[in-house]
């Protein structure tokens, strides 16, 4: 012990003698070391802190998102829910504007069904008997003629359409006042039918309805003209037309329990082929003045109306809408 502490007072002097901000050259290393080994922990440490509060941040952030994401698909169902009834509220203005507008006595209805047999085109709606629906009644859109009612039930109705192939409707040639019939060709389309070779019908005219029987009001709309065809051997036109009522597409409907002789005359009149822009048929003798005279009143309309020359062949075409257009669904089908 005295060796070993006569050893060491050299060794305490000089190191006493050493400014005290000044490390002795034997703790140097001991103090690398130490240093060495703080900073190694203090970075695992840190990494280990860091890691395990990412990992719950993103546990947070995946609930968050899943949160998110309900709530967007939540607001995303009320948004589709909200425009459909926007939707619906802007038909059920325009139906209830059309409504009071008109002195027609209507019945609103729904359509509940369509059928799906290839041969018939008919619908179902939700008014039958009980709601005073009656077979022959019409039923039309604030936009056109659908068809009318042929098979009334108590509680709902089958509505045959104008597209069916046994569906007839009365019909003019807006321009011109040229007669004819509507009938059903396929479902995206009809034909008019019985009107004379003379007369001057031309593709993209409006064919509305011509009001006979008071079952459906005058001059509302029917179909568009798509193609005229005069055959060499025929007296009368072969003339196609589109329904300006897509029936496929159509929610809400009207059943005209009686029309009150309503003449909507050229409200729906196409841009240029109003009534008083028609001219003169070949063969007549009609005057542009003469064939307007028919919209603006329609006690004029058998006065003005242009005849053709008469044909051993040809057929009448006022008197058979009267029959057809109540008869001849219900005859065929029985």
């Amino acid at each position: 012990m005295l060796i070993g502490i006569v050893l060491a007072l050299p060794l305490l002097s000089i190191n006493m003698q050493q400014r005290p901000q000044e490390s002795h050259w034997l703790v140097k290393p001991f103090s690398l070391l130490g240093s060495a080994v703080s900073e190694t922990f203090y970075s695992f440490s840190h990494g280990v802190k860091g890691t395990t509060a990412m990992y719950v941040d993103l546990i947070n952030i995946k609930k968050q998102s899943e949160e998110l994401h309900s709530a967007n698909n939540e607001l995303q169902a009320r948004l589709e829910k909200m425009n459909e009834l926007s939707l619906e509220n802007d038909r059920l203005r325009e139906l209830l504007s059309f409504k009071q507008q008109t002195k027609m006595s209507l019945t609103s209805a729904q359509v509940i069904g369509r059928d799906l047999v290839i041969d018939h085109n008919t619908i179902t709606i939700n008014k039958g008997t009980q709601d005073g629906i009656k077979a022959g009644q019409a039923v039309v859109t604030t936009g056109g003629v659908l068809g009318y009612i042929f098979k009334p039930e108590p509680f709902t109705a089958h509505v045959m359409l104008i597209t069916d192939r046994y569906a007839v409707v009365d019909g003019i040639v807006q321009r011109t006042r040229a007669h004819g019939i509507v009938e059903g060709k396929s479902q995206n389309g009809c034909a008019l039918k019985y009107v004379e070779r003379t007369e001057d019908v031309k593709q993209g005219d409006l064919v509305v309805t011509g009001g006979l029987d008071n079952i459906f009001p005058k001059g509302f709309p029917v179909a568009i003209v798509e193609s005229v065809e005069r055959k060499t051997f025929s007296v009368s036109l072969k003339v196609d037309l589109r329904p300006v009522v897509d029936p496929y597409k159509v929610e809400e409907v009207f059943v005209v329990v009686d029309a009150a002789k309503e003449d909507f005359g050229d409200k729906y009149a196409l841009p240029g082929t109003t009534a008083a822009d028609a001219t003169a048929v070949p063969g007549t003798g009609a005057t542009p003045s003469a064939a307007a005279t028919p919209a603006a009143s329609p006690a004029a309309t058998t006065a003005t109306a242009p005849v053709a020359p008469a044909a051993p062949s040809a057929k009448p075409a006022t008197p058979k809408p009267t029959t057809a257009t109540t008869a001849k669904p219900e005859e065929k089908r029985q």
